[in-house]
C-alpha cells in the first residue's frame, strides 16, 4: 500500500526533538533549540508558519495529541499524568494559535485534539483536511520501545485506512522527529496512501523540509517556507506525476 524513503533526514545538526517538529511547521527551528515546554521565552511570534497559512486559505486543520484532556491549551506536558509531551507537539510554540501563551485560549483548545477523539471524527467525516497525530512518549518508541510503536500503529492506522477521508485520495505520512544518539539519521519516511506507489523505496535525499514543502504543495499555499524552498518534494513516492501527491490532501 505504501512507499517509503531510504535517505531521509532531520535537517543537519538539528537536535534535539523540538526543533524538529517546529521545522515542520516553519521551514527552520526559529530559535526555539530546547525541548521545554511553551512559554513567553521559548515561543514565537511569527505568522509565517503552515497552519497560518492554511488557516487564511480557508483550509482546515487539526493536531490530535495522545494523552491531552482537550479542556486547555496544552503549554505543558503532563508527565506525572500522562506521556504527553509539549515539545513534541509544534503548534504550542506559535502565539498566534494559542492566544499569547494562554491555556484557556478557545483557538488553541479547538484546534488541539485528544487522541482518542480521532476514531470518531473519522467516522464522522469531520475530520480535518490537515492533521497532525503524535502518539504519546510510549507510543512514539520514546520510552517504551519499538513493539510498543508498532502495537500502536497496528491499532491507530485501520481507523484512518478505512476512512471515507483516507479513501478519497488521502494520504498517511508516517516519520520520527530525529536520528538517533545524536545523528541526524537516515530516519523513517512512510508514505501511505491510494496514490503512493505500493511497495517502492528510493534513495532520494529528503529532510523535514522536503515535507513542510510537500504540504505547501499539496494543499496550494505560499510562499514556499524558509528552507522549504530548497527542498525536493515527496512527489517521486506517489504514482501520478504533479508535486506533492494527493489532490484532496487529507
Amino acid at each position: 500500500m505504501g512507499a517509503h524513503a531510504t535517505q531521509y533526514f532531520n535537517p543537519p545538526g538539528n537536535h534535539p526533538s523540538e526543533p524538529n517538529y517546529i521545522w515542520l511547521e516553519a521551514g527552520h527551528h526559529l530559535g526555539l533549540t530546547t525541548n521545554n515546554d511553551a512559554s513567553a521565552a521559548n515561543s514565537t511570534s511569527t505568522g509565517d508558519h503552515l497552519v497560518r497559512y492554511l488557516q487564511n486559505a480557508g483550509i482546515s486543520w487539526r493536531t490530535y495529541q495522545e494523552d491531552i484532556d482537550g479542556t486547555i491549551c496544552p503549554l505543558t506536558s503532563e508527565e506525572l499524568t500522562g506521556r504527553y509531551a509539549a515539545k513534541h507537539n509544534p503548534f504550542v510554540f506559535f502565539r498566534d494559535l494559542t492566544d499569547n501563551n494562554s491555556p484557556n485560549s478557545s483557538y488553541c483548545i479547538a484546534h488541539n485534539r485528544p487522541f482518542a477523539e480521532l476514531a470518531t471524527d473519522l467516522r464522522k467525516n469531520t475530520i480535518a483536511r490537515y492533521n497532525f497525530i503524535t502518539p504519546n512518549l510510549c507510543n512514539d518508541m520514546h520510552d517504551c520501545g519499538i513493539t510498543a510503536g508498532d502495537r500502536w500503529l497496528s491499532q491507530a492506522l485501520p481507523a484512518i485506512l478505512n476512512a471515507r477521508a483516507y479513501r478519497d485520495n488521502g494520504a498517511v505520512f508516517i516519520t520520527w522527529d530525529e536520528g538517533a544518539s545524536g545523528s541526524d539519521g537516515p530516519i523513517g519516511m512512510i508514505v501511505v496512501s491510494p496514490l503512493a506507489k505500493a511497495g517502492y523505496a528510493n534513495s532520494i535525499y529528503y529532510t523535514h523540509s522536503s515535507t513542510l514543502r510537500t504540504m505547501q504543495e499539496i494543499f496550494g499555499v505560499r510562499p514556499l517556507l524558509r528552507d522549504a524552498a530548497n527542498a525536493t518534494d515527496l512527489s517521486d513516492l506517489f504514482a501520478h506525476s504533479g508535486a506533492g501527491g494527493p489532490d484532496k490532501g487529507h
